[in-house]
């Protein structure tokens, strides 16, 4: 026990046991605590070996890298210079030092890292059980952790980015050793009916993608991991066509819910300012700052979407209803709109690369890697810190989880 509590795996699965648990009090704690997190596992691999894990230039790190750099270089003409070196400097950072952590685990003992999957089933039963407690509860969890504020619905949705690591890990558990099927039975499923259960249509999705491409490529895992990468690549590659395709109609988008109807007005926004500046974009971090984002939408754009009730009408004229707010809540298009066509080319590679990487490695890995993609579609930004954090996290579990030779 005492080699474990100084081993690379000791750290990892202290969070692995308690993050999912801590999302639901805080899920912007998980931009701090990852580094926090994997740079212990990279000291404890240098106290054991008196070596540096130094990780091999993989495609999927090189092209991360390679992201990061020409997000620097895009900072230069955006209007947000500073936050945009800022961002791309520490994306680039933690690149690495997730590719460091995840070497540091792959060569730690067996049996350390047998005690990552434990820690990895101990931290969704306790993730599982407080997200249905709370809830159920009108939030009574999170309120506390609040200082008790008065319940409102915006409270309730706060668990969305909680869910949304749940369905990044859940997959993981089809990579726990040792566990049969029927305990892994008894996770996924509790799992995916509290998500959902619970608010977020992006989450849940994600849920239930990453489940079901995991479980698919037990069966045909070359096809499927491949069948992913292509589809990701192409979804960064072609955004602005094909939401411009979508979105030429003008779709009647009364009968969605406010906030998905809201979502796809913003990307008729974004659509057409990625085509004012298509190559390079408009700059990094400069989705909170285009011209026009802070506007609400105009009568005659409502109108066209089938927007033209007086409670719709009021319910997009509030400030917080912006063409852009901060992002543009999907990936490939914030991608385009700050990045531009060079970004989306490298993000494409990027995307397929982890994909085919995933796949390599097994079934759980594929599933968490789609999981994270159907996400970075549908909900937060690109940039994200806790987000990328988590990403990056749950990449240096798989290394882990995955046999020596992958």
């Amino acid at each position: 026990m005492t080699a474990f509590l100084r081993s690379p795996c000791f750290p990892v699965a202290l969070l692995l046991a308690l993050g999912p648990a801590v999302a639901v009090a805080q899920f912007r704690t998980f931009a701090p605590m990852v580094p926090v997190i994997l740079l212990l596992a990279v000291i404890a691999h240098w106290r054991i070996h008196r070596r540096l894990p130094w990780p091999r230039m993989s495609p999927l790190l090189a092209l991360s890298l390679a992201l990061a750099a020409w997000g620097v270089v895009a900072s230069v003409w955006s209007p947000e210079l500073l936050r945009g070196v800022e961002t791309a400097a520490a994306l680039g950072a933690l690149a690495f030092l997730g590719a460091a952590a995840a070497q540091a685990l792959s060569e730690d003992t067996a049996e350390n890292r047998r005690r990552l999957g434990r820690a990895l089933v101990i931290g969704l039963v306790l993730g599982i059980a407080l997200l249905a407690f709370d809830h159920a509860s009108q939030n009574l969890f999170r309120r506390a952790v609040r200082g008790f504020p008065t319940w409102t619905p915006f409270i309730g949705f706060g668990l969305k980015p909680a869910v949304s690591i749940l369905a990044l890990l859940l997959p993981l558990v089809l990579a726990v050793p040792g566990l049969s099927r029927i305990a892994k039975a008894a996770i996924l499923l509790p799992g995916l009916a509290v998500a959902l259960w619970l608010p977020g249509e992006s989450a849940k999705i994600a849920a239930v993608a990453g489940v079901i491409v995991a479980l698919l490529a037990t069966l045909a895992p070359r096809a499927v991991a491949r069948l992913s990468a292509a589809a990701l690549a192409v979804v960064f590659i072609a955004a602005p066509l094909l939401f411009t395709a979508a979105l030429a109609r003008a779709p009647d988008l009364s009968p969605l819910p406010v906030s998905a109807a809201h979502r796809v007005l913003i990307w008729d926004f974004v659509g057409d300012r990625i085509a004012e500046r298509p190559l390079l974009g408009w700059g990094m971090e400069s989705s909170r700052a285009i011209p026009g984002g802070t506007q609400t939408f105009d009568r005659g754009t409502l109108d066209r979407f089938g927007l033209d009730s007086p409670a719709e009408r009021a319910g997009f004229a509030v400030p917080n209803a912006q063409r852009l707010p901060l992002h543009p809540h999907n990936n490939a298009l914030q991608v385009w709109l700050e990045l531009g066509l060079v970004g989306a080319v490298i993000a494409a590679a990027l995307g397929a690369a982890a994909m085919l990487a995933a796949g390599a490695i097994g079934p759980a890995a594929l599933g968490v890697a789609v999981s994270a993609a159907v996400t970075g579609q549908l909900s937060f930004g690109a940039w994200q810190p806790w987000w990328v954090a988590a990403m990056i996290f749950a990449a240096a579990v798989i290394a882990g989880l995955a046999p020596r030779r992958a």
